[in-house]
């Protein structure tokens, strides 16, 4: 029989728990922030801007520097490696900023995905080496929260067995070296939108998925109170020919997270998987609305979804600074409306509507 040797004081239990329910406090949900080099190139060619060093430090002052009415919307934000160390026009540490606003700073720490021999393409994610040590000094710079990002995909033979055991060792790793430093793992196990799936293959995958993660989870020790589970939503393969309605949507992810997330878990933070901003915003603002008992926040973690207008209105120009924050700041208030199942719908944004997939996205 296993032997309990606790490795967190009552005191740490506390801080990481505190932390955990900030990020998720009634309206809030986090704004993902943390795109790498090479994604942001992707983004900033969409919009004829270059990728530099500055720009990006500009386009993402313009996301954090947005006015109060973000306030309420905003419980955390995860910065890519680079961002934790630029500072604003008058010379402030973005985390410095950040907290001086009362969100809490999140650091991407996972070094992306590398392939599983003997498998039909799939992956699983590295950084575990020298893991220890960046999350003391994350730490010591202001992080109280990470970020660790699996990718599994839907086929007629995958997610494989080995797979999804790989991943959720992997998530279950990197989370009890989180909690060491006092810093709040959010696990990601995405389950990809590519494919014809329909809506109940999804449903029995992630909840094969999410089953794994917390017995793996549990394996490892990790204090459920003091993380956040950042998963896909459940829905239907986006070369599905059947369209499902917003509320099967909500059904169909929030019984997954009924059969596998304990209770103990605060908050359940979504990624937008490529859906449009309004499509995201709809389908959490849904759930929400969903009839069965939910014991966690659900809530939201968009990059895409709280930034795709903003990015096209900015367009790497300077006096479009203003146009740029108002499409954010009206992203954030949508969704802090739908994490309560408030939101009505006014698709109102060009952009709005577009879809935000891209195959076998890779940040």
């Amino acid at each position: 029989m296993p032997h309990s040797y606790p490795f967190l004081t009552p005191e740490q239990k506390k801080e990481l728990s505190d932390i955990a329910q900030r990020i998720v406090a009634p309206g809030k949900g986090i704004l993902a922030a943390d795109e790498s080099t090479g994604s942001v190139a992707k983004r900033f060619q969409s919009i004829n801007a270059e990728n530099t060093e500055e720009n990006r430090r500009l386009y993402r002052q313009l996301l954090f520097t947005a006015d109060d009415r973000v306030n309420p919307c905003i419980g955390g934000v995860i910065l890519f490696h680079e961002t934790m160390y630029q500072k604003t026009d008058d010379g402030k540490l973005f985390p410095e900023y950040l907290k001086g606003r009362n969100m809490v700073v999140g650091i991407k720490v996972d070094k992306g995905v590398v392939p599983l021999a003997g498998t039909n393409g799939e992956t699983t994610t590295q950084g575990l080496d020298g893991l220890y040590e960046r999350c003391a000094q994350y730490k010591k710079d202001g992080a109280d929260f990470a970020k660790w990002r699996c990718v599994m995909k839907i086929t007629p033979t995958t997610p494989s067995k080995l797979a999804i055991f790989e991943n959720a060792n992997v998530l279950a790793r990197y989370a009890s070296i989180c909690q060491m430093h006092g810093i709040v793992p959010i696990v990601e196990p995405e389950i990809l939108p590519d494919g014809d799936h329909d809506l109940k293959r999804c449903q029995y995958v992630t909840e094969k998925v999410l089953a794994a993660l917390y017995k793996a989870l549990s394996d490892h020790h990790v204090y459920l109170e003091g993380t956040l589970l950042k998963p896909n939503m459940v829905t239907p393969g986006h070369s599905c020919s059947h369209k499902f309605s917003n509320q099967e949507i909500a059904m169909a992810t929030v019984t997954a997270l009924r059969r596998t997330v304990p209770p103990a878990v605060p908050g359940v933070t979504f990624l937008s998987g490529g859906q449009s901003e309004e499509e995201a915003s709809i389908n959490l603002n849904a759930m929400n609305q969903c009839p069965l008992h939910r014991p966690w926040a659900l809530t939201f973690s968009y990059g895409r979804a709280l930034q795709a207008s903003a990015l096209k209105a900015w367009s790497g120009k300077k006096e479009n600074g203003k146009a740029c924050q108002e499409e954010f700041v009206k992203r954030a208030l949508a969704n802090n409306q739908a994490c309560q199942g408030k939101y009505v719908s006014s698709a109102a944004s060009t952009a709005g509507a577009e879809s935000l997939f891209v195959a076998d996205h890779a940040y």
